[in-house]
Parts: structure tokens; sequence; C-alpha cells
């Protein structure tokens, strides 16, 4: 679900767009994802924009979708992170 690389972190995260509002939801079981509820629709890359935005905001970083630009599957690239500090912030200290 968390991966460095040497540009940041790689969170996998899946999309539910069309929610109430934009959200963590936790960690879905078994693909072992990320959950992450969007308010925008997956229209015109609409979907893409938000999350992108709601992660730079909560993140503090630049954030990229790597993979799973039209699917709910997304791989993103948090950029100069430490696997800490997004673990913190996400409240997954293990």
């Amino acid at each position: 679900m968390i991966k460095e690389s040497k540009e940041g972190i790689v969170l996998q995260i899946i999309v539910t767009p069309n929610a109430k509002d934009n959200s963590i939801e936790g960690i879905e079981p078994w693909k072992k994802r990320l959950k992450v509820k969007i308010a925008a629709p997956p229209i015109g890359g609409k979907a893409n924009k938000e999350l992108i935005k709601f992660f730079s905001k909560l993140f503090k970083r630049d954030v990229t979708i790597i993979r799973g630009e039209t699917s709910r599957e997304k791989d993103i690239l948090i950029k100069n992170a430490t696997k800490e500090e997004i673990e913190k912030i996400l409240g997954l200290h293990h």
C-alpha cells in the first residue's frame, strides 16, 4: 500500500467518485489499498483533479497519479515524502 521510491512515496489507493465529500475511509482488506472517497464525478478527469488537490493539501507535497488514470485503482506519487510522514498523516502507526 505504501512503497518507497527515489522520488518519494507511492501510495496505492482505490477511489470512489461522486461521494458526499472527500475523505479517507481506511484500508480495503482484500486489495490492501487505501480507500478514498472523492466528491467529483469521474467525467473529464474531474475526480483525478480533485484527488490530486485533496492529497496535495493533506500531505503538503506535490502529488501525481503514476498509474491508473482511468481506473478506480490508482498509484499516486507523493514527492519528497517519507514513509513515516505519510503513515503519521494517515494515522497508520505500526
